[in-house]
């Protein structure tokens, strides 16, 4: 499912570095109705797997040339990690994450600051903070609701339909049952129901499907790219279509792109954009152009390629100018923290 862009173009290689604190992943990047970039990460965390990650919020109102002081919009006595964000075509931002016990298991756990983390609270009280959960605000983010659990989870969050609906492709929560689909929301986010889930390819492990991420395409169908870590075609992005809104789902297949996970992005001309890490030498991130509606995919295109270890979680906003900005994580230099970068680039 590849074709070849008649014509490319790099509008800018260099990346500029965020100045933002602590280790910083896993981020989201929106463009709003007013032109105002928003982006929500896990950040002032020490490391990959931490107890510190809290969803913060930073602001550009000058296409990214530079950017607010973080806003913190969750913080909860556990770790609070990936962050996605949605604003509703009735304004109302919807940003996403999930909590996480897992740092419990990490050979940093026995540190005397992080155990201070957990005498606060009991280990039940700990679990019960554990799932997906989402936030409203319907004054731009200048106040939050307070968190709400939804049906399912996944990096970047929920996706605008045209009809007047919210559609979350991703991963049931809790994940006991490993299954993937999406949920609905009829009423701009305030509460979510299941409705379908995606079959899986035969022979494949449902279970070994994650991190899900969709658009609406101009003729009118949704795709939705998956995370694979089946045996066949491994690490790859797998994409499966509905052409009914949501209610049913293909069978995933294989495009012929190695990397994960993906971030869609519908460009004003219908073009598909999709965003993602690349975790082999020369590390970096990549994307591809679809011109078709999502049926073919173009070669990579370079986002970046000088990374040394953890990276990735990559998402694009198509700016006024016509150009993309890209933003992802990536740790710089192996022993500090990751940070958030961007890139300017423009397609031809």
């Amino acid at each position: 499912m590849q074709n070849q862009l008649s014509r490319r173009e790099l509008f800018a290689l260099a990346a500029i570095e965020l100045n933002t604190k602590g280790f910083c992943g896993w981020p989201t990047m929106i463009r709003n109705s007013k032109g105002e970039l928003l982006v929500v990460y896990s950040g002032s965390r020490e490391a990959h797997v931490c107890p510190f990650g809290r969803v913060e919020l930073i602001r550009s109102n000058d296409e990214g040339a530079s950017w607010s002081h973080p806003q913190v919009v969750l913080d909860t006595p556990i770790d609070d990690r990936d962050a996605g964000i949605l604003e509703t075509n009735k304004g109302t931002l919807l940003v996403t994450t999930f909590t996480s016990l897992v740092y419990q298991k990490n050979k940093g756990y026995s540190q005397a600051h992080w155990q201070a983390m957990e005498r606060g609270l009991t280990q039940a009280q700990r679990e019960s903070l554990l799932g997906a959960w989402m936030l409203r605000s319907t004054n731009g983010g200048l106040t939050w609701s307070q968190p709400y659990r939804v049906p399912v989870t996944s990096p970047h969050g929920p996706i605008q339909l045209r009809d007047g609906r919210q559609l979350y492709p991703g991963k049931r929560y809790p994940e006991a049952s490993g299954e993937i689909g999406v949920a609905v929301s009829g009423n701009d986010g305030v509460s979510w129901k299941w409705l379908a889930t995606i079959p899986s390819r035969p022979g494949d492990r449902h279970e070994d499907y994650h991190e899900l991420h969709g658009v609406e395409t101009a003729d009118g169908r949704i795709v939705v790219h998956i995370r694979n870590h089946n045996k066949v075609n491994a690490q790859e992005t797998l994409q499966s279509e509905s052409k009914d809104g949501g209610k049913s789902w293909s069978v995933p297949v294989a495009i012929g792109v190695w990397g994960l996970p993906s971030h869609l992005l519908r460009l004003k001309n219908n073009w598909l954009v999709m965003s993602y890490g690349y975790r082999r030498t020369p590390r970096g991130n990549h994307l591809r152009v679809s011109r078709d509606h999502g049926r073919t995919w173009s070669e990579p295109i370079v986002l970046s390629e000088d990374g040394t270890g953890d990276l990735g979680y990559p998402s694009s906003v198509e700016l006024a100018s016509g150009e993309l900005l890209a933003l992802w994580y990536e740790v710089m230099k192996p022993g500090t923290p990751a940070v958030l970068r961007t890139g300017r680039h423009r397609l031809a």
